[in-house]
């Protein structure tokens, strides 16, 4: 019995035997949840199901109780099981099958953690998507942060994830934005709503250096020219500062290749098979509100131009024709309209709102003392930030709170050395765990003897909790889309193990002699300092050797 997955595993097979024996009667559910119990008096893991099942099963929850606990208690590696209260069981691990957790997580090594909640899910999870006019800024930081985390936590947990960047490349925009780049080649005002920032003179000298003879042509003649190549610089630019801050994509999806590769017409086509495409004074109209929405939405307008609704349309069919069967969007706080047109486009093409698409919306976040962007001139640069903070205290700190949670950044806290910054805390575990790793080394002290009776300290029994919750926690921040669990739980963790650190030692006092509850501690200290690693991993943080 080593973690609370093989100990729910093993209440199920007692559930099981219990009713192969004609003692209860009642469905068996695939997963049991253990928990820790708010006292260690109470033992190390506690489950109610039998209150969730005495009902059920017509039994007093009490009694229910008993018939599992007398088998579980059977169990190798259960010390004990207590009925608490109303049917609340308690079990007591014995010291060695708690201990062994430390062996077994230094022999998983990266992959403790893992697991296979979401196996069998193929997820499409498509966030940032900023207009390829300008550089990342605040806006984009939240999403870009969190999506990658979210993503990291899905394929942890066993889903197949594509992360996907839907780049706004089609469209009037884009012409504003040639127009600008182009005006600043020729010394021209900033065209009527077009980008005045000075990442625009910097797109115009890149534009004049790749076409020198760019501007002895006409307008005309120039633009496609001048788009493509600002267009191409500005994707540069949002790659190279998406890689500062430790965000990949699977997938860059281009919507001008949807226009004129016929997709948008051919999606109208199918959803008019779908019989939810109505005609009307020379429009061409999805019948959104027979799913929900608060109006119908044009698809072709009388001109024949097709809406931005009809790319929608297009790209959520082509995310169903690549057989993704779940489609996540990551969208900002302006969008909460965005959601009941979108679950209408999956209903119109066949598919089930409820379980083909997924749409969460995230709060806006602010940066106290936050400047401006000398290049953008209104806005506050993703890269500035991350010249200013750092990736790792960005990425930490957005991803401790919930999505829909408004959140103001404290530069101040996240620049000092001390408990209270969050992301130094448990950076600062891992730095202390790898320098106590090479201290034992330096004394001589190895993992060629381990015995897991001798973690009987109470600190020890603390820590290894925290280590068995770890994959439970990465199972439901995926389940949850909420990778804030994880940097919640390694803040746990990082507590436990400093405490564990200040009162046992893997190494002997001075020239002592080294026994085998050194080298059994250090598997514990490893086994921390990988978990610590793997759940930096999963918030795209990195894990210092030294601090």
């Amino acid at each position: 019995m080593v973690t609370p997955e093989e100990l729910s595993t093993a209440i199920s097979v007692c559930l099981r035997a219990a009713l192969d024996a004609g003692q209860i009667s009642v469905d068996v559910p695939e997963n049991v949840r253990v928990e820790r119990p708010k006292s260690r008096d109470h033992g190390d893991w506690a489950t109610n199901i039998a209150l969730q099942l005495g009902k059920k099963a017509g039994m007093v929850p009490r009694d229910f109780a008993q018939v599992l606990a007398t088998r579980l208690a059977e169990t190798a590696g259960v010390a004990s099981v207590d009925i608490a209260g109303p049917g609340f069981l308690n079990i007591t691990l014995e010291a060695g099958a708690a201990g062994e957790l430390a062996k077994t997580i230094v022999e998983a090594g990266a992959a403790y953690g893992t697991n296979q909640t979401l196996v069998g899910h193929e997820i499409n999870m498509e966030f940032v998507s900023a207009n390829p006019t300008g550089p990342l800024h605040i806006g984009h930081t939240r999403w870009a942060a969190l999506g990658d985390s979210i993503a990291r936590v899905l394929a942890a947990s066993g889903a197949h994830v594509t992360s996907e960047y839907y780049i706004n490349d089609a469209g009037n925009q884009m012409n504003i934005f040639a127009l600008s780049v182009y005006n600043r080649l020729h010394g021209l005002p900033v065209p009527e709503g077009g980008y005045p920032g000075g990442y625009i003179k910097e797109l115009a000298d890149v534009v004049a250096d790749a076409h020198p003879d760019i501007r002895t042509l006409t307008q005309d003649a120039a633009l496609p020219i001048v788009r493509q190549a600002a267009y191409k610089a500005q994707m540069a630019d949002i790659k190279e500062t998406l890689n500062d801050f430790g965000v990949e994509f699977d997938v860059f999806f281009s919507e001008q290749k949807l226009h004129s590769a016929g997709a948008v017409a051919d999606a109208v086509a199918r959803l008019r098979e779908q019989g939810h495409i109505d005609d009307t004074d020379g429009a061409v109209w999805l019948r959104t509100t027979d799913f929900g929405d608060d109006k119908d939405r044009v698809l072709i307008r009388a001109n024949g131009e097709p809406t931005y609704f009809a790319a929608d349309a297009a790209y959520y069919l082509s995310k169903k024709d690549r057989g993704f069967t779940e489609k996540i969007y990551l969208l900002g706080a302006d969008h909460h309209g965005y959601v009941k047109r979108l679950q209408a486009i999956a209903a119109c093409a066949g598919d089930d709102a409820n379980l083909n698409i997924e749409v969460l919306i995230g709060q806006l976040i602010s940066v106290n003392g936050a400047r401006l962007s000398k290049r953008a001139g209104n806005i506050i640069e993703l890269r500035d930030l991350i010249n200013w903070l750092g990736a790792d205290a960005l990425r930490y700190s957005l991803g401790r709170y919930p999505a829909d949670s408004p959140m103001t950044i404290d530069p101040e806290q996240l620049k000092k050395n001390t408990n209270d910054n969050p992301v130094f805390y448990v950076q600062y575990a891992h730095a202390r765990s790898r320098a106590a790793s090479r201290n034992a080394a330096e004394k001589g002290v190895t993992r060629d003897g381990f015995d897991a009776a001798l973690l009987v300290h109470e600190t020890e029994n603390d820590l290894l909790a925290a280590l068995g919750q770890f994959p439970s926690v990465v199972a439901q921040a995926a389940t949850h889309r909420e990778p804030h669990r994880v940097a919640r739980h390694l803040e746990t963790l990082a507590g436990a193990y400093h405490s564990w650190y200040a009162a046992c030692r893997v190494t002997p006092v001075g020239e002592g002699t080294i026994e085998p509850i050194h080298s059994t501690r250090l598997w514990l200290n490893d086994a921390t300092t990988q978990v610590l690693a793997n759940g930096l991993d999963l918030l795209g943080v990195s894990a210092p050797e030294k601090m």
